[in-house]
């Protein structure tokens, strides 16, 4: 059996901020951290206290399993990399780009932009020390992550996993993107947010007295491989609590990976017992989980 023992998610206001400093090791490492790699640290810092993981590292026997958002950029960042890369006529130069373009990026987006670096800061923090899985940049990248982590618990590969999903999507390369794909989503309808469960084995969490909040009862994840040079399919996600089908969660907004947990950690918040997410994804992964919460 896969017990939940920790749930936390963090859905931002435009403009609103994200604070990881409660959660760092070393207050000045903040300085490191971009929207992302924040989200991912304060929900993963609450979803180890409510597990009442957080007094001591975890360790070896932990792992953590994230999906990560599309790479964020902010435009006045991304400006003067492109205005060196430009040749005499306007056209984009490879040549140019490596000579100059590059040297214009400040040298903290390195650390801000690369996908695995959330997983990185929640490691460190934390101290998890297991196996781990990154994986990018969509809601059905969360269920192949969510997939992964069950069968290492199943498999007594790991006690306890974290499953995170991440996006930072108000910024100017995420919503450039997402004007652009098949299925275009307007600019007001992204949203940053974060959210993280902790899985833990029923015979690690009775030696160690944790409160159990539900439990994992099914994960299920296909692949339909399509036509790249086609149309994409469109993003379908419903949830189901009590049997009846609704929009998931935040009326309709898109939260790239963090949209699974999250709808799962509204309707355990509004009390529902049994929740079950559906995910037909943009890259052809198709996806359901069944959740049960247990009684207060």
């Amino acid at each position: 059996m896969t017990l939940v023992t920790g749930l936390a998610s963090v859905v931002l206001s435009p403009g609103e901020p994200c604070d990881p400093s409660p959660f760092l090791r070393e207050k000045k490492s903040k300085k490191y951290l971009g929207l992302q790699d924040a989200l991912a640290v304060v929900s993963a810092g609450r979803a180890l206290a409510a597990a009442g993981l957080a007094a001591s590292p975890p360790g070896e026997r932990t792992g953590l399993y994230l999906a990560v958002g599309y790479i964020p950029f902010l435009e006045r960042d991304i400006a003067p990399v492109l205005a060196g890369s430009l040749d005499e006529r306007g056209d984009f130069s490879p040549a140019r780009f490596g000579a100059e373009g590059y040297t214009r990026a400040h040298p903290l987006l390195a650390f801000r932009c690369l996908p695995n670096m959330p997983a990185y800061h929640v490691a460190a923090n934390f101290g998890i020390e297991g196996p781990y899985a990154v994986l990018y940049p969509s809601a059905g990248q969360l269920y192949v992550a969510l997939e992964e982590a069950a069968l290492a618990l199943d498999r007594g590969e790991v006690d306890v996993a974290l499953v995170v999903g991440v996006a930072h999507q108000r910024n100017y390369l995420v919503e450039h993107h997402m004007r652009r794909i098949d299925d275009p989503v307007p600019a007001d309808r992204l949203l940053d947010a974060s959210a993280t469960v902790v899985l833990e084995r029923a015979d690690h969490a009775a030696r160690r007295g944790a409160r159990a909040l539900g439990e994992l009862a099914s994960v299920d994840v296909a692949y339909a491989p399509f036509d790249p040079l086609a149309r994409a399919p469109a993003k379908r996600e419903t949830v189901a609590v009590a049997g009846a089908w609704a929009a998931p969660v935040e009326g309709g907004a898109e939260l790239g990976p963090a949209s699974p947990l999250v709808a799962l950690a509204r309707a355990w918040e509004g009390g529902a017992v049994e929740v079950v997410h559906r995910l037909e994804g943009r890259d052809g992964i198709t996806a359901e989980s069944r959740w049960i919460r247990r009684a207060s």
